[in-house]
């Protein structure tokens, strides 16, 4: 599976923002298909349009329908804010190993309990109720430069139920 845009585009990318990837860092195809797969799962079912061919496309773009402004996005393209999105997402993954993915669950964030003299606190899950709202890593770079292309989407229709 191919991330979004190219090598070359990448290395142009880091240059032009003053980055450089660690020596240790996987290759640089490596850290887009990672970039990517965590633009995909993070806000691909919010993305404005549908995939132009939803059952053998391997990336949430292009997409068919997606009207961005007011101006319709041609369904060959990949608009460059979710390219650099990804990128950015490469990036961070460089840089911080694993950071992309989270593994937990709404029962690890304490709130309070008191057994005996021991007091321990416990968190609520969100403030939406989501359980994987804690738990998705979210870059505020990401959000803002994709929020052009994402519509809004309730929670529940995505999956996600908020408990009482």
């Amino acid at each position: 599976m191919a991330g979004y845009g190219d090598d070359d585009l990448f290395t142009t990318w880091l240059s032009e923002n003053g980055y450089e990837l660690p020596a240790s860092a996987p290759s640089k195809a490596i850290l887009r298909n990672r970039g990517s797969q965590y633009i995909d799962s993070t806000y691909g079912a919010r993305f404005v349009g549908e995939p132009v061919d939803p059952f053998t496309q391997e990336r949430a773009w292009p997409r068919r329908n997606a009207i961005v402004g007011g101006v319709s996005i041609p369904e060959t393209t990949i608009p460059n804010a979710v390219i650099y999105a990804s990128f950015y997402a490469a990036f961070q993954e460089a840089t911080n190993p694993g950071s992309l993915t989270a593994v937990g669950s709404a029962s690890t964030n304490i709130k309070r309990e008191k057994v005996g003299e021991l007091e321990t606190e416990y968190q609520n899950s969100s403030s939406s109720g989501s359980f994987v709202d804690g738990l998705t890593p979210i870059m505020t770079v990401v959000d803002g430069m994709l929020a052009p292309y994402l519509r809004f989407v309730p929670a529940q229709s995505i999956g996600i139920w908020s408990i009482g």
